[in-house]
């Protein structure tokens, strides 16, 4: 996760924070070793470099903007949770300069945490930005009850998540379930990503180009894990070149141009009462 705010030099947003070196190597890519095991992507610079591709993705779903919610005023304690390289920080910091008190921008700061654990947050925020969380967050009435009780009064949750099958399908119920958290003000924009370039619509076939390149990397990456690992670490036991075969099939039909799919991208933002 990633802050931005204007901290004091003696201040802290946490009152333990636990970073961990040597990542474990699995078929020639690299995984975190903070909790190794449970999340399945890689953190490696090929991933790395998908995640800003499919950051710039949802700049173009959204014309350029970094977010929906409207703020009345620059956030002074902003947290991006579930950061992934930061990129998101790091240009929301850029873009609001007043918010800054040094590179990185010296008001955005990097903490590696389990959002799934109890958040030791010494400060609450006006403005949580979280996104793709799906398949990381295994209680999401907590993580909002979480995020719920880090903002300030007043303060705005935003959430961004691609539609999915069950059971990957929590962004149906955003809305639902953070109104039983409290929140108020809760509204709802849809999007969609078609697969590949056969929509007619011009930006709509520039977003299927970009969302079938994100896919089409982002294949070996969700699927090495889960496939490969052995059964008793919860994996398929599959061998690489059996998973190659297949995920060589699954791209000829990304690039199928018959096959009109889409994944349906939802925007959701409530604010905690005043």
């Amino acid at each position: 996760m990633t802050t931005l705010t204007p901290l004091g030099p003696d201040e802290t947003m946490y009152d333990d924070v636990t970073v961990r070196e040597n990542p474990q190597l699995e078929n020639g890519r690299t995984y975190q070793a903070y909790k190794q095991g449970p999340y399945v992507l890689p953190n490696d610079q090929p991933e790395k470099e998908r995640l800003d591709l499919q950051h710039n993705l949802l700049l173009a779903t959204f014309d350029g903007k970094l977010h929906c919610a409207p703020l009345v005023k620059p956030p002074a304690r902003l947290l991006d949770s579930g950061c992934g390289t930061g990129i998101w920080s790091i240009e929301f910091a850029e873009e609001h300069p007043e918010s800054k008190s040094h590179c990185i921008p010296p008001n955005v700061r990097f903490y590696v945490n389990d959002l799934e654990d109890d958040w030791t947050l010494t400060t609450q925020f006006d403005f949580i930005f979280s996104r793709f969380t799906t398949g990381s967050i295994r209680d999401f009435p907590r993580y909002f009850k979480q995020c719920y009780d880090a903002l300030a009064p007043g303060g705005t949750l935003e959430l961004f998540e691609i539609g999915n099958e069950q059971p990957l399908n929590t962004a149906l119920k955003y809305k639902e379930k953070l109104a039983a958290t409290g929140f108020v003000d809760i509204f709802e924009v849809q999007e969609k990503w078609s697969i590949s370039t056969w929509a007619a619509d011009k930006k709509h076939k520039q977003l299927g180009a970009w969302a079938r390149e994100n896919a089409l990397q982002a294949l070996s990456a969700l699927s090495l894990a889960i496939f490969t690992r052995p059964k008793s670490q919860n994996g398929l036991g599959w061998t690489v070149k059996e998973l190659e075969w297949l995920l060589a099939e699954v791209r000829k039909e990304f690039r199928d141009l018959s096959i009109h799919g889409y994944w349906p991208i939802y925007l959701v933002y409530a604010k905690r009462p005043e």
